[in-house]
């Protein structure tokens, strides 16, 4: 199908605009802005929420907990994307997705604040906070005997993924389920079909990603292009042995690739897989409100792939 109605009436607010426009001109960072205005403002679900820090190799790792109203019937621990250098806590993709997720499927669900890899900071120190985290939740938050998953977004499920590969190599404990939102883990990332490549030629340029920007956020990430660790990208790593992972992907994405890929190659390793494709939908559609109406199907999806 097209680009969804909706964000194709709005993506005209992105024409000729880049994300240095945006930060440089406040009437240019307004039109970004009213790009991201959902169809109805969202509003906070029922569950409390705590921010709080936990130990990791590099320092206290900040988290934030949501607590859904009745007994956790299940839990979670999360990581947003950004490209591995970019988001934070407050986006859309940690916090509603967070709120949303805790509510919907009675979840404990704790959002990860990592290093992002700014300032010096590369692989693996984004992973060894997502692991420490990790570690911390399951040992010390997480209700006992109810399923627990491990999932992010983008680059937060190229560290999800990390973090399960590597719980599995040092026999630590391991998630019940993994829950990937339209991942980034190849490099290089493989090609768009011709039929999805032709409908997206006519989106601004801000929702797209070029081979010079996909270059960028790997060098940034790992600090080179050659020899790549398999676990920094790790749809070059050893699948076998992952729990059963559910994966959206974003219908108008240049990543989409990645998340198709991996879902093949989890098949092959003998891992249960399952898929939804988000019609309409470019990449970070999890950065918007469930009044859309793909956003709201995705959440759902999560739950029952948290739900077994």
């Amino acid at each position: 199908m097209p680009l969804d109605p909706f964000l194709a009436e709005k993506s005209r607010l992105l024409d000729g605009l880049s994300w240095e426009d945006a930060q440089a001109d406040p009437e240019a960072m307004a039109r970004f802005m009213d790009y991201f205005r959902d169809p109805d403002e969202w509003s906070m679900p029922d569950v409390s929420v705590e921010d709080r820090t936990v130990p990791g190799p590099h320092g206290e790792v900040p988290v934030r907990i949501y607590t859904p109203r009745h007994e956790p019937r299940r839990a979670l621990l999360w990581l947003h994307g950004g490209g591995f250098m970019g988001g934070n806590l407050e986006m859309p993709e940690a916090h509603v997705v967070s709120a949303e997720l805790a509510a919907r499927a009675e979840a404990l669900v704790v959002s990860v604040d990592y290093r992002l890899a700014v300032d010096g900071t590369r692989y693996p120190v984004p992973v060894d906070d997502a692991h420490a985290a990790w570690l911390w939740f399951a040992e010390t938050v997480r209700p006992q005997s109810v399923p627990v998953g491990l999932g992010g977004a983008s680059a937060g499920a190229a560290l999800a993924l990390s973090t399960a590969i590597r719980l599995r190599d040092q026999d630590e404990p391991r998630p019940d389920a993994l829950l990937l939102a339209y991942p980034f883990v190849h490099f290089p990332t493989p090609a768009l079909d011709d039929e999805t490549a032709a409908g997206m030629r006519d989106l601004p340029s801000l929702l797209r990603f070029t081979t010079e920007s996909i270059e960028h956020m790997v060098r940034n990430y790992v600090g080179r292009l050659t020899d790549l660790p398999a676990a920094a990208m790790p749809g070059a790593a050893n699948l076998d042995g992952l729990p059963a992972t559910g994966i959206v992907l974003a219908e108008f994405d240049d990543l989409r690739p990645s998340g198709d890929l991996l879902a093949r190659q989890l098949e092959e390793s003998g891992v249960p897989v399952r898929t939804y494709l988000a019609a309409g939908m470019p990449h970070g559609h999890l950065n918007r409100g469930p009044s859309l109406k793909e956003v709201d199907r995705s959440l759902d999806f999560f739950v029952s792939t948290l739900s077994g």
